[in-house]
């Protein structure tokens, strides 16, 4: 099995990811995901289609993440990983959907009105 890519979006985060046979080893930037990831958390959210089908150590992942936060990243880097995942073996797809790994979230910030503070907020209304 060569390289398997696949790409995932999370608020203004890209992940792309890379998917190959090897020891269970997630690179994230060249750096290892402990250390890009120091929250257990999002170490967690990262891992998550990998837990759900038990091929934790079955697969070497490559990460590319840009733009957006820590949280977003994640969230991208798990989508695609699912996406890979998917690629690899289509029997997966109703596992991982169920889940709603496969499901692109598609809230993003909203734009900033002309005349406002912020996208919502008014600045306060004066009778007199």
């Amino acid at each position: 099995m060569e390289f398997i890519n696949a790409i995932g979006r999370r608020k203004a985060a890209v992940a792309r990811v890379y998917v190959a046979a090897g020891s269970g080893k997630i690179t994230i930037n060249k750096r290892d995901i402990s250390t890009y990831f120091p929250s257990s958390i999002l170490q967690y959210i990262v891992r998550q289609p990998l837990a759900t089908l038990d091929v934790a150590e079955k697969y070497d992942i490559k990460i590319n993440l840009k733009g957006g936060g820590f949280k977003g990243q994640s969230e991208a880097a798990r989508l695609a990983i699912a996406r890979a995942l998917v690629k690899i073996n289509e029997e997966d797809k109703p596992a991982l959907r169920a889940e709603g790994f496969l499901t692109r979230d598609s809230r993003v910030v909203e734009r900033k009105k002309p005349g406002r503070p912020k996208a919502r907020k008014r600045f306060q209304f004066s009778k007199r």
